[in-house]
C-alpha cells in the first residue's frame, strides 16, 4: 500500500481530470477505465472488442445476449425460419431512437445494407447474413445467400442505425478508419439502447447518460457513465485504489494478486473467449519489414514457422508474464468449444530449442534474420510484454526482432493495409463456433464475400479453404464437425499462425460495485450497480 500511495502522488497530474469529475459526480455515476479507447462511434466501421462494447450501450441489434451469452430477443421480439434461406423477424413496437424518431423496418434494411460497405469491418458478417426486405413497418425478412449454420450469431454482430439520422448527417457509408476518415458518426451517436452518448473526447473521456425511454429493463442503478482511457498500468491501479474510478477493465496481471488483498477492492475473474496468436506475412516473396539472406521471405518456409513455434517457452509467458492469467494452447479457435473440445486440436508443439535451431539451419537460416514484430500496447492483456518476451526467446535461434509497439488506433489500420511482416493478434467474442475465426481470419482473401479480411499475413491454403468454405454451408451437424476438424488440422500442420494462449480477463472493482462478467469481456452498463 505504501507503493500505491506513492503512485497516487506521482500520478495526480495524470488523472487529476478524473479526480475533479469524481468530486462532483452524482451518487449513481459509474466511472471506469481501460488501457485503450474506442476507435470510433461509427458502429459499422471497426470490429474491435472495446469499440463494439462501448457502442453497444447506445446501438442495439435485432437480437441480444443474456448473462450466459445466450441469444435472446432484442429489437426483434421473435423470429421464424420460414424456409431454408428465409428468416422472418417481428420488430419490437413503440421503440424510439434517442432523437425521438420511431424505429421501423426501414432502419433494419438500411443498417444491414450499410454494414456491407467496403469500408465496414463487419462486411464479412453482413454478407453472410444476406439481404433484408421490408414486409411492413414492423416486419422484415432476411435471406442469406446460402445456408448459414450460425446465422443468428452473425446477425447479433450487426448494430441498427437510424436511416433518417444517417441521411441527415451524411453518414450513410461507414467511415474508412484506415484512411483516417472522420464523420459526424465519429463523435456522435443515435441509437435505441439503454444509454445515450453525451460527449465524446477521443483519448480523454466519453460520457453517457441513461436513456429514460428505453424499452428494456434496467437491473442496475447507473444514471451516468464516465469512461477515461488510462494507458499506464500503475496510473490505472492508483486511480482505482484512490476511489477516483469504480471499475478497472484490465488490471495488469502482476497487480491482480495485490488487488485481491487490497481493502475496498474486489476482483471478478474469468477466461475470455479470445485466442492470442502470432501472424506472419506469407504472401510476399521478400521480407518487407526486415532483412533476410538472399532477400527471401523466411515466413514462406514451414521449417522457419515451426522453429519459431518451438522456440516459444509458453510456460514462462504463462507463469512469469501473465501471472497464471492465461491458458496456453495449441488450438486455433477462441473457445475450445469451436474445436469440439478435441484434445488433438489443442495440443501445442513442445518447447524445444535444439529442434528449433536445427529447423532454422535446415531452412538456410543458421544465423537467423532481422524482422520487425508489430504489436499493440493497449489492446490485449500484457500485449507489449508478450512481444518483448517473444523477441528475447527468438534471439536464442538468432532472430533479431525489433518490437514496434503502438496504440490500437494506429495498430489495426496498419494491419488492414498489410504493412507488417510479423504481428501479434487476438480474436474472440461471444461466438464459440469455429466459423467466427475460420472465415474472417484464416481463409484466403476474397473481396466479394469478405472472407480473409483479417488475414493480415495473407496465407493461402487451398485445402484448408476448401474444408472451411464447405463447413460454412454444411447443414448436417456430423458432416460439419468433420469439415471443421479437417480445416483446423490442416491449418495446424502448416502453422500459418503460431497460437499462444487464451487470455483471462480480470476486472477490478471498488467494494460494493456489482457487475456481470461475461466471457466476451463486454461491460453492460444496464446491469451495473454502484453504491449510493
Amino acid at each position: 500500500m505504501t507503493r500505491m500511495l506513492m503512485l497516487l502522488a506521482l500520478c495526480a497530474g495524470v488523472v487529476g481530470g478524473a479526480a475533479g469529475a469524481a468530486s462532483t459526480a452524482a451518487a449513481q455515476t459509474l466511472r471506469w477505465a481501460s488501457q485503450g479507447d474506442a476507435q470510433t462511434m461509427d458502429p459499422h466501421s471497426q470490429n474491435e472488442s472495446l469499440t463494439n462494447g462501448m457502442n453497444s450501450q447506445v446501438y442495439e441489434r435485432l437480437t441480444a445476449r443474456d448473462k450466459q451469452l445466450n441469444i435472446v430477443p432484442g429489437l426483434a421480439t421473435e423470429w421464424t425460419q420460414i424456409g431454408p434461406l428465409v428468416w422472418r423477424f417481428k420488430l419490437r413496437p413503440n421503440v424510439r431512437f434517442h432523437d425521438g424518431s420511431a424505429f421501423t423496418a426501414d432502419d433494419v434494411v438500411f443498417s444491414l445494407q450499410r454494414a456491407k460497405a467496403p469500408t465496414s469491418q463487419l462486411a464479412v458478417y453482413a454478407n453472410a447474413v444476406g439481404t433484408a426486405r421490408k414486409i411492413d413497418e414492423l416486419t422484415v425478412e432476411i435471406t442469406p445467400p446460402r445456408f448459414n449454420p450460425i446465422f443468428l450469431q452473425h446477425l447479433d454482430l450487426l448494430f441498427i442505425m437510424s436511416k433518417s439520422w444517417s441521411e441527415q448527417h451524411k453518414v450513410t457509408r461507414p467511415l474508412s478508419f484506415k484512411d483516417n476518415e472522420e464523420s459526424h458518426a465519429s463523435f456522435n451517436a443515435n441509437g435505441t439502447g439503454p444509454f445515450m452518448l453525451v460527449r465524446r473526447q477521443p483519448g480523454i473521456r466519453t460520457v453517457y447518460k441513461r436513456n429514460p425511454n428505453w424499452w428494456g429493463r434496467f437491473e442496475g442503478n447507473v444514471q451516468e457513465v464516465q469512461f477515461t482511457p488510462i494507458s499506464n498500468d500503475a496510473t490505472r491501479l492508483a486511480a482505482l485504489v484512490s476511489g477516483e474510478i469504480d471499475l478497472l477493465l484490465d488490471p495488469a496481471p502482476r497487480d491482480v494478486p495485490r488487488l485481491r488483498a487490497t481493502p475496498g477492492v474486489q476482483v471478478l475473474e474469468g477466461l475470455e473467449n479470445r485466442l492470442v496468436f502470432i501472424g506472419m506475412d506469407q504472401a510476399r516473396d521478400t521480407l518487407v519489414y526486415g532483412r533476410a539472406p538472399g532477400g527471401r521471405n523466411p515466413f514462406q518456409d514451414l521449417r522457419v514457422r515451426r522453429a519459431m513455434y518451438q522456440a516459444i517457452d509458453i510456460e514462462a509467458i504463462h507463469k512469469r508474464l501473465m501471472n497464471g492469467l492465461s491458458q496456453p494452447t495449441g488450438g486455433l479457435t477462441p473457445s475450445p468449444l469451436g474445436a469440439y473440445d478435441d484434445p488433438a486440436l489443442e495440443t501445442r508443439l513442445p518447447f524445444d530449442l535444439a529442434a528449433a535451431r536445427k529447423g532454422m539451419a535446415d531452412a538456410g537460416y543458421p544465423n537467423g534474420f532481422e524482422v520487425t514484430l508489430d504489436c499493440p500496447n493497449n489492446r490485449y492483456v500484457n500485449d507489449e510484454g508478450i512481444c518483448l518476451a517473444l523477441a528475447s526467446m527468438w534471439a536464442q535461434i538468432k532472430l533479431k526482432v525489433k518490437v514496434n509497439a503502438m496504440p490500437r488506433v494506429l495498430y489495426f489500420p496498419k494491419l488492414e493495409r498489410y504493412e507488417t511482416s510479423l504481428y501479434l493478434m487476438g480474436w474472440g467474442g461471444a461466438i464459440t463456433d469455429a466459423e467466427t475465426i475460420l472465415t474472417p481470419v484464416y481463409r484466403s482473401d476474397d473481396k466479394a464475400s469478405g472472407a480473409g479480411f483479417y488475414n493480415s499475413g495473407r496465407s493461402r491454403n487451398p485445402k484448408f479453404d476448401q474444408h472451411a468454405a464447405a463447413s460454412w454451408a454444411e447443414a448436417d451437424p456430423v458432416k460439419r464437425e468433420a469439415l471443421i476438424k479437417a480445416a483446423l488440422q490442416e491449418y495446424r500442420e502448416q502453422l500459418h499462425v503460431l497460437p499462444l494462449h487464451r487470455q483471462a480477463a480480470p476486472w477490478a472493482l471498488r467494494q460494493g460495485v456489482k457487475a456481470v462478467h461475461r466471457a466476451d469481456n463486454w461491460l453492460d452498463y444496464a446491469w451495473i450497480t454502484v453504491p449510493k
